[in-house]
């Protein structure tokens, strides 16, 4: 190792629904391989949707551990299954997808809201134990806001103040699936889910990084990112598809496609980056499995049953076999974080 070489060590995770449960099982793999806490590592935590609440969850030194249980033991209150009702003409549809497209969403805020105050209590962006970014999009100002630490380096103020729970409401208030957040925070703006700009909020940390900690003139001189995928659908589908697709020939695919094809964009980028730039950059990113056709049905951003959860950590299972024995995890989880926040 460079003896002048300071890391500065960034740990992203996409977002997904109720499929966040893929994420945190591996990350309970590596802090139980590594017998640490993802917190100890990494300087920066950044995460969009379900990513943001395992990015804050993470940033106040809860164990993946207990994460994986939140998802298992609430994912049915934040997802409720809805009935299936047969119409006169139309047939049988799900209430669910019938309240996400005539009724301001298919799922209350309330059980979602209920389970983040429980995990996080009265605790505020202030009390992280890491730096962060949590992607948001605000329609009050029609533009993308990222939640973060306020640290010195940037001179921010804003955010130190608000409810962790509310933020991770604001990141993942999915269109269709739940209302917009509306924070008295700040003075009643509404959000909704960072997935519509930065599923993947990878480049998120990047930017911030380069802005305030990593290069000329600055306290860091490399950075080491890891990025952890969501579960997806990987199989794509066969030519002779229906064209002329409504809301309702879309369905969960018009938000899912959006969300997957960003993710792949930015992995793509942080790639080639790495490659041509000369800014001295580690990039790891643990992918998605492969997902069989029977498997499809059970790999959605909302089906929570023990069916889903089980082959959600089984497949976590099989790629944390494959990347903990890569160099550059042992070196991420073996190495503490350096940069220091300042309580207070």
């Amino acid at each position: 190792m460079n003896p002048d070489e300071k890391v500065f060590k960034i740990i992203s995770v996409d977002g997904g629904g109720i499929k966040g449960l893929y994420s945190a099982s591996i990350l309970k793999r590596l802090e139980a391989k590594f017998n640490c806490l993802t917190s100890d590592h990494f300087d920066m935590i950044c995460g969009t949707s379900t990513g943001g609440l395992i990015a804050l969850a993470i940033a106040s030194k809860i164990p993946a551990d207990k994460i994986c249980k939140f998802y298992e033991e609430k994912g049915e209150l934040i997802f409720p299954k809805h009935p299936v009702r047969n119409f006169p003409f139309i047939g049988k549809i799900d209430i669910g997808f019938l309240k996400q497209i005539a009724k301001g969403g298919k799922y209350k805020q309330e059980g979602l809201k209920k389970s983040l105050i429980e995990i996080f209590g009265d605790r505020k962006i202030g009390d992280s134990n890491n730096l962060l970014c949590i992607p948001s999009y605000s329609v009050t100002e029609a533009k993308p806001k990222v939640f973060k630490y306020d640290h010195l380096e940037g001179d921010l103020s804003r955010d130190n103040g608000a409810l962790m729970y509310d933020i991770a409401l604001a990141t993942s208030a999915a269109p269709t699936y739940f209302p917009m957040a509306e924070l008295e925070y700040y003075h009643n703006e509404q959000f909704i889910d960072g997935g519509v700009w930065a599923n993947n909020p990878t480049l998120v940390g990047l930017l911030e990084a380069l802005n305030n900690f990593v290069g000329t003139n600055k306290s860091y001189n490399k950075i080491s990112i890891l990025s952890l995928s969501s579960l997806s659908i990987t199989g794509g589908n066969p030519v002779g598809l229906k064209n002329e697709r409504s809301f309702k020939d879309w369905g969960s695919d018009l938000f899912e496609t959006s969300m997957n094809g960003q993710s792949y964009f930015t992995d793509f980028f942080l790639k080639k980056i790495t490659e041509i730039s000369d800014i001295n950059i580690d990039y790891i990113r643990i992918p998605s499995v492969s997902i069989s056709k029977d498997q499809e049905s059970l790999i959605q951003l909302d089906v929570a049953n023990k069916e889903a959860y089980d082959l959600m950590k089984i497949k976590a299972e099989e790629q944390s076999l494959v990347y903990e024995k890569d160099e550059k995890i042992n070196k991420l989880f073996t190495t503490k974080k350096t940069y220091t926040i300042k309580h207070g």
